[in-house]
């Protein structure tokens, strides 16, 4: 019997690469595909040597034409971070939109499954808490974050077009605070933001006064979320993430603590319509999918500080990625 083959596009982003190597670790043939202006190749070179990995380095807001049979598509193109989505809107808005629609369009003609990478974001600043995947979101459609929620809710918009109009088959899945190895400490999320301070022996930024709570989900546990939800016979949005929430204050002194750098937490003032809630109800996740996480934030803080700390310490001082277009 032949392998299944799998389209991941975004393959060089944290998740994306994650992703790559589950599915390869599954028994799949994986072509991952990334235009790099956000992705990084080092995320994949350990899979080039494999016969099972093959790259397209492509932009998905352009015709995508893979040869040969595809059984499933991840789409998980997408800028992710407030520092890349603020300097790139038009780009994405084009891979939420155009990139999407391609990617369907590709399912379309392959007769694949695809799988849709949406965000707690589509919930914007929440007035129910904990979201439920039945919540419809409060979403400034103009503000600065516009770009990236209004993407995402056109992305399940499109997607579920496609399998009420063409039977497409889709999975949609709503990622929460998500954090591991191979983020970017420079990508303006709070997590890697603190670590990077931590190291450099900065103070560590909270904005606001810190009660503005999060639920951070270990990587590993994201991808198992993802996996069986591609594999399920579930059609509509479903919320992957670890509902043990934290206030961001409380989460920088846990930062500190492990760390054990001498350093302060200092305030700032809070960007425009950064959401002061963010929990996940994962009823869904639990009943349809037999999935809840595993490791713990102690856990998954320690192996992520262990990550950034061997990096070489050029990588702690590195610059966000200067875009040079907005077409």
């Amino acid at each position: 019997m032949s392998k299944k083959r799998v389209l991941i596009t975004g393959a060089a982003g944290f998740l994306g690469s994650h992703l790559c190597d589950r599915f390869i670790a599954e028994g799949h043939q994986v072509i991952g595909m990334d235009n790099l202006i956000t992705g990084d190749l080092k995320n994949l070179e350990h899979l080039f040597p494999l016969p099972e990995f093959e790259f397209y380095h492509h932009d998905v807001t352009k015709y995508i034409h893979v040869p040969g049979h595809i059984d499933y598509i991840l789409h998980f193109a997408s800028p992710a971070s407030p520092i890349d989505y603020l300097k790139i809107p038009i780009q994405t808005l084009k891979v939420g939109a155009m990139g999407t629609h391609n990617c369907l369009g590709l399912a379309k003609a392959k007769g694949a499954r695809i799988l849709v990478a949406s965000t707690s974001e589509v919930y914007g600043d929440p007035l129910v808490h904990p979201q439920t995947e039945e919540y419809w979101g409060n979403v400034n459609p103009i503000g600065p974050r516009g770009v990236y929620d209004e993407a995402k809710r056109y992305m399940e918009s499109i997607t579920m077009a496609y399998h009420t109009f063409h039977g497409v088959e889709t999975r949609i899945v709503r990622i929460f605070n998500t954090y591991g190895p191979r983020m970017r400490l420079n990508d303006g999320r709070a997590l890697p933001a603190f670590i990077g301070q931590a190291l450099r022996g900065e103070d560590i930024t909270v904005f606001g006064d810190g009660s503005q709570t999060r639920s951070f989900c270990f990587v590993s546990d994201l991808v198992d979320g993802i996996y069986r939800l591609l594999l399920s016979d579930y059609t509509m949005p479903v919320n992957i993430g670890n509902p043990d929430e934290i206030s961001l204050k409380d989460f920088a002194e846990e930062v500190l603590k492990l760390t054990g750098n001498n350093v302060k937490i200092i305030y700032k003032p809070l960007p425009v319509d950064d959401p002061k809630q963010r929990q996940p109800d994962i009823t869904k996740a639990k009943e349809l999918l037999g999935w809840e996480p595993k490791v713990s934030r102690n856990e998954g803080l320690k192996e992520t500080y262990n990550y950034f700390k061997n990096l070489p310490p050029e990588e702690w001082y590195k610059q966000p990625k200067e875009f040079v277009s907005n077409k």
